[in-house]
C-alpha cells in the first residue's frame, strides 16, 4: 500500500512538472506568434546577426556601425563585451530605440571559469570528478551573469586524439565516455534547472561536429569519418548535451566528406535536430559562414543561403545573413518559413533567458562586486585545482616538501603569472595570478630559502615567440645564451637540498589556429 502510494506521488509529481512546462511552451509560443506577426523580413533577419564590438575576440573581423545597426533592428545578440555597465547601455539601445523593442543576447567565451579561472579543460577532465566539474561550470555561471552575460560558448566536447592539433586543451580528450560524462555536467553546471535565473546561462556545445577529428591535427581541415567511428567514438558527447537539454550549439569550421560543417543539411537538421532531437539554437562559429567562401562552394550569398537551409540560425559576425538573405528571398534561394524558424529559434532562447520579460535581468551592479572573484570561489578553485593533478610517482616520499631547508626553483614557468591562467582565459586578470615562487613563499614563510634560476627560454624560436606573444608577453625572452641559463641552473640546484623543476607551455601555444607539426 505505500509502495503504491508513493508511487502516485511521484506520478503527480511528474505529472505537475509536465503540465506546468507545457503551459510555459504555451505562453512562450503565444508571445513569440504575435511578436513574429508584427516584424518585417528586415527585422527577422536582424535578429540572425550576431555580431562584436571588438574587446574579448578571437578572430581579425570586428563589427562597425553596430549601435545604428542595433536601431535598425539588424542585430541580435552581441559577444566579446563584458561589465553590467556597458551591456545595460548597449542594451537599452535595443529596448528603448529599435521599433520592436527586443532585447540582445549578451555571450562570450566562458570555456574553464569566467573571472575566476580553473584549470583548462583537458586538466579538469583528468580529475575524473564529474562534482567538481560542474561545479565549476555552476561558479562560471554565477560570474557570468554577475559580469552581464547571459550566454557562453562551452562546453568544448569534440573528442580529439591527434596532440598535434591546438585545441585539444579545450576538450575532455579521446575517450568518448568521460566525455559525454563531462559534457553532461557542465551543461547541468551553467543552465540548472530554470534559464530565466538571474545566475543560469544559456550553454553552447561546440564544435558540431567531429572537429576533433581534422586531418593531420591541423585545425579547420577535412574529417573523413565512417559512420561506425562516427556514432560509436565522436557523436557521444554531443549526444549526452542535448540530452542534457543545451540551450545552443555551435557549428564547426571543418568539413566532413567534403561538406563544411555549416553548409551541411544531414548534419544540422537531419542529425542534430531529427536523430539527436535538439530544439534550441544553432550559431555560427567565427564568420565560419564568410570562410566557405575559400572551400568553393559559392559566394557569401550562396554560402549564405545554403548555412540556412542547413539548419543554421545565426551568423557569428560574418554578416552574411544580413546582407543577403532578403536578396535570396526574392530569387527562391531561401523560403520564408526558413527565415521564420531560425528568428523564431533565436527569439525562444531570448524568452526562456527571462530577456523579454527583463531586459537588465544580468546587469546587477552589486551581485558584479560581490560574486567575481570571491573569496569562496577562489577558494573552490583551489580545490578543483588540487583535484586535477596527477601524480605520477613519489619516490622516497619527497612530497610533501619539507617547510626547511633550501629549494631550487627552475624553469621560465616558475615565476611568471600570466601563463597560471593557461589557454582560453578570456576574462582572467593575470596580474591577480599567484605564480609558483610566490606561492611557495607563502606557505614556506621564513623557514625556507628559495633559490630560483630561469633555465631556459620557453622558445628562442622568434617566428614562434611573435605568435604565441599575439594576445600579450607570454613567451619573455631571456637575453642570456643558453649556456649560461643552463650553468646558473645546475649550479643553483647544486646549492639547494631539493629541485623543483617548473616545465610546460605559455598559454597560447595551445587553443585556436595553435596546431603543431610534431
Amino acid at each position: 500500500m505505500k509502495k503504491r502510494m508513493l508511487s502516485l506521488l511521484i506520478l503527480c509529481i511528474i505529472c505537475s512538472f509536465t503540465v506546468e512546462a507545457q503551459v510555459s511552451n504555451i505562453k512562450m509560443n503565444t508571445f513569440i506568434d504575435a511578436l513574429m506577426k508584427k516584424m518585417t523580413t528586415d527585422e527577422k533577419i536582424g535578429q540572425l546577426n550576431l555580431v562584436t564590438p571588438g574587446g574579448a575576440v578571437t578572430g581579425a573581423v570586428v563589427s562597425k556601425d553596430v549601435d545604428e545597426k542595433i536601431r535598425k533592428g539588424d542585430v541580435g545578440g552581441l559577444f566579446g563585451i563584458t561589465g553590467p555597465d556597458k551591456i545595460r547601455g548597449i542594451q537599452e539601445i535595443a529596448v528603448k530605440n529599435s521599433r520592436l523593442h527586443i532585447p540582445l543576447i549578451f555571450g562570450l567565451d566562458v570555456i574553464h571559469g569566467h573571472r575566476t579561472i580553473f584549470p583548462i579543460p583537458l586538466g579538469l577532465s583528468a580529475s575524473w570528478d564529474t562534482s567538481l566539474i560542474k561545479k565549476s561550470a555552476r561558479i562560471a555561471a554565477n560570474e557570468s551573469t554577475a559580469d552581464g552575460l547571459s550566454w557562453v560558448y562551452s562546453p568544448m566536447v569534440d573528442i580529439a586524439r591527434d596532440p598535434r592539433w591546438g585545441r585539444i586543451a579545450e576538450g575532455s580528450g579521446e575517450d568518448p565516455f568521460l566525455g559525454s560524462q563531462i559534457a553532461k555536467v557542465i551543461v547541468e553546471g551553467y543552465q540548472g534547472n530554470d534559464l530565466s535565473k538571474d545566475n543560469t546561462v544559456m550553454a553552447c556545445v561546440k564544435h558540431f561536429a567531429l572537429y576533433g577529428a581534422a586531418e593531420a591535427g591541423r585545425d579547420y581541415n577535412t574529417v573523413d569519418m565512417s559512420k561506425v567511428k562516427m556514432y560509436n567514438e565522436y557523436l557521444p558527447p554531443y549526444k549526452a548535451a542535448v540530452d542534457a537539454g543545451v540551450g545552443s550549439v555551435m557549428s564547426s569550421f571543418n568539413t566532413i566528406n567534403g561538406i563544411p560543417a555549416s553548409a551541411d543539411k544531414w548534419l544540422m537538421t537531419d542529425l542534430l535536430r531529427k536523430q539527436l532531437g535538439f530544439k534550441g539554437l544553432v550559431v555560427t562559429d567565427y564568420t565560419a559562414i564568410n570562410e566557405m567562401v575559400n572551400h568553393g562552394i559559392g559566394n557569401l550569398q550562396t554560402v549564405s543561403a545554403k548555412a540556412l537551409n542547413a539548419g543554421i540560425d545565426m551568423d557569428m559576425v560574418g554578416e552574411g545573413f544580413l546582407t543577403t538573405l532578403k536578396k535570396s528571398l526574392q530569387q527562391g534561394k531561401v523560403t520564408q518559413k526558413e527565415i521564420d524558424d531560425a528568428c523564431t529559434r533565436v527569439l525562444e532562447a531570448k524568452y526562456k533567458l527571462g530577456l523579454f520579460e527583463d531586459p537588465y535581468r544580468y546587469c546587477n551592479d552589486e551581485k558584479a562586486k560581490t560574486e567575481l572573484m570571491s573569496e569562496a570561489n577562489l577558494q573552490a578553485a583551489r580545490e578543483i585545482a588540487a583535484h586535477c593533478f596527477v601524480l605520477l610517482k613519489n619516490e622516497n616520499n619527497v612530497l610533501p616538501l619539507k617547510k626547511s631547508g633550501t629549494i631550487a626553483l627552475i624553469g621560465p614557468l616558475a615565476n611568471n603569472k600570466r601563463n597560471m591562467l593557461g589557454t582560453w582565459s578570456v576574462s582572467g586578470d593575470p596580474e591577480k595570478s599567484i605564480p609558483i615562487m610566490q606561492g611557495m613563499k607563502n606557505v614556506g614563510g621564513n623557514t625556507i630559502n628559495i633559490l630560483y634560476a630561469k633555465g631556459a627560454n620557453i622558445s628562442d624560436d622568434t617566428a614562434f615567440i611573435k605568435r604565441v606573444n599575439v594576445f600579450g608577453t607570454e613567451i619573455d625572452v631571456d637575453q642570456r645564451s643558453p649556456e649560461e641559463m643552463i650553468d646558473e641552473a645546475v649550479a643553483t640546484a647544486n646549492k639547494s637540498d631539493v629541485v623543483v623543476a617548473v616545465l610546460g607551455e605559455a598559454a597560447d601555444m595551445t587553443g585556436e589556429s595553435s596546431d603543431r607539426t610534431s
